[in-house]
């Protein structure tokens, strides 16, 4: 059976077109992205508690903070300049804990493998 392509339609599909939803909300503003969104309107936080600790080259900030839409626990490592943020809602830091607590417990009570 012989086919021949000039009896069918081909599409072809380009990524050079532009996208029918805009600009993404997730590009960064320092990439040269979105002129389009405006800019964030700055939120009041008020710093409840404060803690931090260092282990080994690493550094953790936790900071309890509450803003209009309620309080959340900020943890912030900073290792080599580099930091990296975690936000959990005050609904969750008794489940957090809890599983914190769980793997603390799993690490004292798991052997370490024998180095070779």
């Amino acid at each position: 059976m012989n086919i021949s392509l000039k009896n069918y339609k081909l599409f072809m599909i380009s990524n050079e077109r532009p996208s029918p939803y805009g600009k993404r909300p997730y590009q960064s503003r320092e990439y040269g992205a979105s002129n389009y969104s405006q800019p964030r309107v700055p939120v009041v936080e008020d710093t409840l508690k404060s803690a931090e600790i260092q282990i080994e080259r690493k550094t953790f900030v936790f900071v309890l903070k509450e803003n209009p839409r309620g309080r959340f626990l900020r943890i912030m490592e900073e290792v080599g300049g580099r930091r990296n943020i975690i936000i959990i809602p005050s609904t969750g830091l008794a489940e957090f804990k809890k599983i914190v607590d769980e793997m603390v417990k799993a690490s004292d009570e798991l052997r370490p493998k024998a180095e070779s």
